[in-house]
């Protein structure tokens, strides 16, 4: 059986109770991708078009700067994540890091990387309301109900 672990990660407190409940639950001899997917802004960062709505063009410092700070908060939440691996035995070298701009869709991206050789997704439950959850759907719901051959870890 394989024993790579795709973490689906992003910077909530459930992402963080996903991998602390794989720390106390899989052996440390898995290899563990944590892996985000983050929307792609820098496009609408770099655009300079009559297009753009002159309120956008006003704030787009700030916009922007909140892009950056995005990706610095999934890069902080991915090593806290892999100390608390490590923490809890499991060998540096086996836990890798990957980020990737969202191509998809934040589900099916992630359905797409466990298709590259993975054997369980271990992900959070958002913590949404029922209705929301009715309407749009979430991440966790989408992934388990469409994964093939993948076994899915949700963590509530």
């Amino acid at each position: 059986m394989k024993k790579n672990l795709l973490v689906a990660l992003d910077d909530s407190a459930n992402a963080m109770s996903a991998v602390e409940a794989l720390a106390d639950t899989f052996t440390p001899d898995h290899k563990i991708m944590l892996f985000s997917v983050i929307q792609d802004t820098a496009a609408v960062c770099e655009m300079y078009s009559p297009e753009l709505s002159p309120h956008f063009t006003s704030v787009r410092r700030e916009f922007c700067s909140l892009d950056h700070m995005k990706k610095e908060m999934i890069n902080q939440a991915q090593q806290k994540a892999k100390a608390i691996l490590v923490q809890a035995g499991f060998v540096e070298e086996n836990i890798k890091l990957k980020v990737e701009n969202v191509k998809k869709g934040i589900a099916r991206d992630i359905i797409d990387e466990a298709k590259s050789g993975y054997s369980t997704i271990v992900l959070g439950r958002r913590g949404i309301s029922g209705i929301k959850e009715f309407f749009l759907g979430s991440v966790s719901n989408k992934v388990v109900s469409s994964v093939k051959d993948v076994s899915v870890f949700v963590v509530d």
